[in-house]
């Protein structure tokens, strides 16, 4: 475990890179989830796996996780979350204290639900993103932000997640460079046998052919 010490708060993260790395990404988790998140650390494994590095953080503090667990209103935060989120990628990129190689990697951006919006107003304001991949986003909450971001999004939602679909359905049309994977079968959370493995394999193929 690393500790990130920005302006406003010290984030707890998990960090690994694996040898030869050609780039780390970056997760924003979001809707109370944290970097603990079993899905999101199977897709790191992957990634990890696919010669890429990862670093999982807690975009909020204990304190504020405590806060939002009573009344939910910490993790609807955009704001909050992207100023943690660009934060977190202007140490990633000076070279982090504990790893230092981590410096003049290319760096990608994984967001699911709300940490979507979060890591795509995050790629808005900080171009050296180099990729970004939503995994049942919420990229709609990035709003104005969204016909700014410059690098190639990947929105993947699952099949059966009508609702999600539609508001991703319209993020695609603001975004410069981006496209959609539907998970045949999958609903909101990718608990079906299979579609957690395929969000992971493209998220892999995204984040290597673009970083």
């Amino acid at each position: 475990m690393i500790t990130l010490k920005l302006r406003d708060a010290e984030l707890d993260g998990d960090l690994s890179i694996p040898d030869g790395a050609t780039g780390v990404v970056l997760f924003a988790h979001g809707s109370g989830s944290s970097r603990l998140s079993p899905r999101n650390r199977a897709v790191a494994e992957g990634l990890n796996a696919a010669g890429l590095g990862t670093l999982l953080i807690d975009l909020l503090t204990r304190h504020e996780e405590e806060v939002d667990r009573v009344t939910a209103a910490l993790r609807f935060d955009i704001e909050l979350l992207t100023l943690r989120l660009i934060g977190a990628i202007d140490k990633l990129a000076e070279g982090l204290e504990s790893a230092p190689h981590t410096a003049g990697l290319p760096i990608g951006l994984f967001g699911a639900s709300t940490g979507a919006a979060a890591a795509l107003a995050a790629a808005a304001a900080r171009p050296r993103i180099g990729a970004v991949v939503s995994r049942g986003g919420r990229p709609d909450l990035a709003g104005p932000s969204l016909p700014r971001v410059r690098p190639p999004v990947l929105l993947i939602v699952g099949g059966r997640d009508p609702e999600v679909i539609k508001l991703n359905e319209q993020a695609h049309k603001s975004l410069e460079n981006s496209e959609i994977h539907i998970v045949s079968g999958a609903t909101h959370l990718f608990e079906e046998p299979g579609a957690l493995e395929e969000v992971t394999t493209q998220a892999a193929d995204w984040f290597n052919r673009h970083l």
